[in-house]
């Protein structure tokens, strides 16, 4: 089945255009009655075309598919035979809860928590190359997950604050990060080390912190405060094409930096303090850039993690966005 035969493209108010390419690409479903199974199959037989347009526009939003729940989703990604990327075994800092092998909930944080712009588990040595998100319940208002074309955000900060853009580049970060004895759900980014690690006793943790180049300290509450090897800033995913592969936009938003701080920190590979100005510009450059998606029931994003950071806004109402992720 060509893929003309079952979608098309579609415009919507706030898509963007960058370089010739428009961003998100968004293909809606051509037939009315198209069965799951169809769909599947006209996936499958078009898997490399999509994957292709994928790396031009970094988001391709499907809207009015058939599915309708995880195990459809499941399928729907299975399609595209990716390599899986259990959230088991990542480094993510957030709660989640699965609900196929494939498929979990995006973030189990509370409705009014704000999940800031960020490049899925970049704060770790270890992170997907592609996220795919469902949205099974819209909410009644907000909830909107926010894109950013990392290669056009670091374009504009090459231009504006070009020290900056070169000190990531060449120095690259390091991350500290405080992680919890037990999963704190309230808390976008409460994964507990236990989980985290997968280790039931802080030898086991502290194995796992080794054979990762991580160094660590226990705090007086058995919390465990860990800091990454040195980690990229930027990432060059074609020759010439580079993007802001980090998570300092998701560290510098918002006005509760001091206390997020106390959490999380970042600084340059050789330990020398970021410059918060320049930082606090890449933040406003990234907001300028956003592409708000404003879920329908029924939604799949497929998001180049390399190319595009997302996050999510606070919303009312019952929001249920489930997750799926592709290895590297």
């Amino acid at each position: 089945m060509k893929m003309e035969t079952f979608t098309d493209t579609l415009t919507i108010e706030g898509q963007q255009v960058y370089n010739g390419v428009t961003f998100p690409l968004i293909l809606g479903c051509r037939r009315d009655k198209l069965s799951l199974d169809e769909a599947v199959a006209g996936i499958r037989a078009n898997r490399e075309t999509l994957d292709a347009r994928l790396k031009e526009s970094g988001t391709i939003l499907f809207r009015g598919f058939p599915i309708a729940g995880a195990e459809d989703f499941d399928a729907f990604v299975s399609a595209f035979d990716f390599p899986l990327f259990t959230f088991d075994r990542s480094l993510s800092n957030a709660v989640r809860v699965n609900v196929t092998p494939k498929v979990f909930t995006a973030n189990e944080a509370p409705a009014s928590v704000v999940i800031r712009l960020h490049h899925e588990m970049a704060q770790t040595p270890t992170y997907p190359s592609r996220i795919f998100f469902y949205c099974e319940t819209s909410p009644s208002s907000g909830g909107a997950t926010p894109l950013c074309p990392s290669d056009e955000l670091f374009r504009r900060l090459q231009e504006k604050e070009p020290d900056f853009a070169r000190n990531c580049e060449e120095k690259g970060l390091l991350y500290t990060h405080v992680m919890p004895m037990e999963d704190n759900p309230e808390s976008g980014m409460g994964r507990s080390w236990k989980s985290t690690l997968s280790a039931d006793t802080k030898e086991v943790a502290e194995e796992r912190l080794r054979s990762l180049n991580y160094t660590w300290q226990w705090e007086t509450d058995d919390a465990l405060r860990v800091t990454t090897p040195v980690l990229p800033a930027v990432r060059e995913v074609a020759p010439g094409r580079k993007t802001y592969f980090n998570q300092l936009i998701a560290f510098y938003a918002g006005k509760d930096i001091s206390t997020r701080a106390k959490n999380f920190g970042v600084t340059h590979g050789d330990g020398t303090k970021l410059d918060h100005r320049a930082a606090n510009h890449a933040v406003e450059i990234a907001e300028e850039l956003c592409f708000d998606v404003r879920w329908q029931a029924g939604d799949v994003a497929l998001v180049d993690n390399f190319l595009v950071m997302h996050g999510r806004r606070a919303f009312e109402g019952t929001r249920r966005v489930l997750a799926s992720l592709v290895a590297a």
